[in-house]
Formats: C-alpha cells, sequence, structure tokens
C-alpha cells in the first residue's frame, strides 16, 4: 500500500472500496503543524457537510514542496485538495448510560491493559475521549493511534506531540512499531475485516504476554442502535464468547476476561 509520512503522522492510501458517500469536507483552511518542522496545509474542516459521490484522498508529487532544504529554515508544506470523511460522530453519539457510568466505563478498559512505564501501547478507532483519557492515566512513553479519520488524528497530534498516528487500516500497520504490549481495539465494529484477520496480523506484532482489549463503552445493545443511524461506520459486529475463544485459541491467545451486559462489551485477550 501507498503511503504519505509527515512527520510521526502517516498518512495510508485506502482501496477504493473503502470510500462511501460519506461527507463531503469543504474547504475551510487552516494550519495544523507537526514535528520534524511539517504541517498540513490546507486542511479542510468538516463543516458545511454534504453528500458526493465516491472520492479519494489526493497527495500527488507535483503537491509536495520539496525544493528548499528543511535546514534553511523552510517548512515542508503538503497540500490535500480535497478529501472525504466518513461521520466519525458515532465515537461520541450520546448513548443510554449516564456520563458518569461511560467515565467509570472507559476507566475499567484502559485499566484491563495494565500498562507499564515500558509498555508500547496501540488504539485503533479510538474516540478522542479516550485516547484522552489514556493519554492522561497511562505511564508509558509510546502511544499509537491508527484510524481512517485523517481530522481526528491531526487533532490528536496537535494536541500530544509525542503520540505516533498512523491513518489506515490496523493490519497494515508497518513492522517497525512492533513489538505492541497492549492493543486497545476500541471500536471493533468498525474494522472491515474478520476477527481472525485482525488477531492473526496482531499477534505477530506483539510481545509475548502482550494484553489485546475489545471493548465498547455502552454494550452490545447500543451497537445495533449505532449500526441503524451509522451503516457506513459499524460494518461488523462484536464477537460472542465461543467464537472469540476459538478464534483467539488459534493465534495463540488467551481469553482472560469476557463481560457482555447491557452497558459494557469487554473482552481482555493474553498472548502466550
Amino acid at each position: 500500500m501507498n503511503s504519505i509520512s509527515l512527520g510521526s503522522i502517516h498518512l495510508t492510501s485506502v482501496p477504493a472500496r473503502r470510500f462511501h458517500p460519506c461527507l463531503q469536507v469543504k474547504p475551510h483552511h487552516i494550519h495544523r503543524r507537526c514535528c520534524n518542522g511539517l504541517r498540513l496545509y490546507p486542511v479542510s474542516l468538516p463543516y458545511p457537510f454534504t453528500k458526493r459521490k465516491r472520492t479519494s484522498l489526493r497527495a500527488t508529487e507535483s503537491n509536495i514542496d520539496s525544493t528548499i532544504p528543511l535546514d534553511e529554515g523552510a517548512t515542508s508544506v503538503v497540500y490535500f485538495e480535497e478529501f472525504v470523511e466518513k461521520d466519525w460522530s458515532v465515537l461520541d453519539s450520546d448513548q443510554p448510560n449516564s456520563k458518569e457510568e461511560f467515565n467509570r466505563n472507559i476507566e475499567r478498559i484502559i485499566s484491563a491493559g495494565k500498562i507499564e512505564d515500558a509498555s508500547r501501547v496501540l488504539v485503533s478507532t479510538g474516540s478522542e475521549e479516550f485516547v484522552d483519557c489514556l493519554i492522561d492515566s497511562s505511564p508509558c512513553n509510546f502511544v499509537l493511534v491508527v484510524h481512517d479519520s485523517l481530522l481526528i488524528l491531526a487533532g490528536l497530534k496537535e494536541k500530544y506531540d509525542n503520540i505516533k498516528c498512523w491513518q489506515g487500516e490496523i493490519i497494515y500497520i508497518p513492522e517497525k512499531w512492533a513489538p505492541l504490549d497492549v492493543v486497545f481495539l476500541y471500536f471493533l465494529p468498525a474494522l472491515p475485516f474478520k476477527l481472525d484477520q485482525i488477531l492473526g496480523s496482531l499477534a505477530k506484532k506483539s510481545s509475548p504476554g502482550a494484553r489485546l482489549v475489545i471493548s465498547h463503552p455502552h454494550g452490545r445493545e447500543a451497537l445495533e442502535q449505532q449500526r441503524q443511524e451509522y451503516p457506513l461506520v459499524v460494518v461488523s459486529d462484536l464477537p460472542d464468547k465461543t467464537t472469540l475463544q476459538r478464534v483467539a485459541a488459534a493465534h495463540s491467545f488467551d481469553l482472560a476476561e469476557f463481560v457482555d451486559e447491557p452497558g459494557l462489551f469487554l473482552a481482555v485477550l493474553i498472548l502466550s
């Protein structure tokens, strides 16, 4: 797959089938500075939202200004003329459980990772709020956020310059970030892959004893409502216990914890 590296934000081209009629982002230019003297220019904010036909993220060689050396004080600039975002507000949508219960669930999910100072942590398709809580409560120095959304990654990178951000699919993350010690599959139903593919890929990039935390902070029932409201984002289901045990065992994971309650889904796998 083709990829573009902007500082520690990595943009990966996604197959055309992954782009559906979603949100058309109208140009509304701002500057977002990244590390290593790189910035996105212009970045388009999602306002107002309109529907449109399929299109793709375009960042061609002609748009990349590489004629002036960075050591002369210039800033490399990459122009993104147009891109389309799915409606990721599903990650922040209101749900039946209270804010207090939601916060407790987030704390429980993060605690299940048992993060230590030296842990290498990956978050897949996490909400900005979840990443905020993780950064605030985590002692680790390495956090990699993987997401389809360029806007979410840019917003996180602007707040936390030390985190790594990679735009693309979790099964294609580069080997250079392995081995991983803790993986949070915060919104598994947004991933367009079979559970077998996901666990197989992560098993190869995780350290022995790594913890894989699959969660949904509102539970399975809320997911069904989200599927109806956001059919382009919610493309798969949460696994039942029997299926999870079978697929996990095939990739040397042991199921250490399984919670499937009306207000919380939480499964913890440990790589043997």
